[in-house]
């Protein structure tokens, strides 16, 4: 049995070069051995996990969709909202939800603590999203490149 302590993982944080998108996570999975890279069933675990934080006023990713890629979300500790193509809705502890494929999703922490949300997707191979704010796909098979028509920075076009 592989075994770890949550509190124990160090977390790591990101932010993007305007500042527009920001977050922090432990990656559970990963903890676990999990390899993402890699194509064997052992190495590569049916599921990814992580637990997000948000600080207050920030989104962690621009508003995306994915090709094959479900994503669950359980809302831990905080408040915020949940963007979807119908708008925004109101996330609180105790929420849970999922979005499937082609399902275009974005989280915004509008409240006053940090927004905790325990995520679990299945990170399918060959994977692709596709960002509708600023028309721009990402494809990860076999390597992960940004397009539209040429090369991009993963935040071009979304601050």
């Amino acid at each position: 049995m592989r075994k770890i302590n949550t509190a124990e993982l160090e977390e790591y944080s990101w932010t993007s070069p305007k500042g527009d998108f920001r977050g922090a996570g432990k990656d559970l999975s990963q903890a676990l051995g999990w390899d993402p890279a890699a194509a064997g069933v052992r190495a590569r675990h049916p599921f990814a996990v992580e637990i997000l934080r948000v600080a207050p006023g920030q989104k962690p990713y621009p508003y995306h969709s994915h090709s094959a890629q479900w994503e669950f979300y359980h809302v831990v500790s905080g408040h915020g909202l949940a963007r979807d193509d119908e708008g925004e809705h109101p996330i609180e502890p105790g929420d849970a939800f999922v979005f499937g494929p082609g399902e275009a999703h974005q989280l915004i922490n509008n409240g006053g603590e940090d927004l905790v949300i325990f995520v679990v997707a299945d990170n399918p191979l060959g994977e692709s999203s596709y960002y509708p704010d600023s028309k721009k796909w990402i494809v990860r098979s076999p390597e992960r490149r940004l397009l539209r028509s040429e090369p991009l920075d993963y935040y071009d076009g979304e601050e």
